[in-house]
């Protein structure tokens, strides 16, 4: 079980995030812009909360609000679950998986590392199995 803090080695160190007070509109489009379904609620220097396409679809789209009326500080969620660089990723995806979040805020104290997707875990699993696989096939085959 690896400390999920080593899933930020392979990707970018960017951590992305948005102020409270913006449109939720001008977020999705950053959610957008960067490929991701949830980003960071940052207040100056402070972890306040996510903001995910799941808050917009239910607490904006579905109430049939204007996104670009409503700020993300309405619609974040702000009771965050959030896990520290050395919680394993097996951990993570347990925690995951009982609270029914794909996303977890990666925090030490008020430092913000980033944020894991349950895509990161996914793909973090996967290729551990293909590392096993191959090593037990070059074990078979000698």
């Amino acid at each position: 079980m690896k400390p999920v803090i080593q899933l930020f080695k392979k990707r970018s160190a960017t951590i992305y995030q948005v102020a409270p007070s913006v449109t939720v509109f001008d977020a999705l489009r950053l959610l957008a812009d960067y490929g991701v379904g949830a980003i960071l609620v940052m207040d100056n220097g402070k972890l306040v909360g996510v903001l995910s396409e799941r808050d917009y679809t239910r607490k904006v789209a579905l109430q049939g609000k204007s996104s670009k009326e409503i700020k993300v500080e309405e619609i974040m969620t702000r009771d965050l679950i959030t896990v520290s660089p050395a919680t394993g990723t097996r951990d993570c995806m347990n925690l995951m998986s009982q609270k029914k979040i794909r996303h977890l805020p990666v925090v030490d104290g008020a430092k913000v590392f980033g944020m894991i997707s349950i895509r990161d875990i996914m793909d973090d699993i996967i290729a551990e199995h293909e590392l096993t696989i191959a090593q037990l096939t070059n074990y078979i085959s000698g």
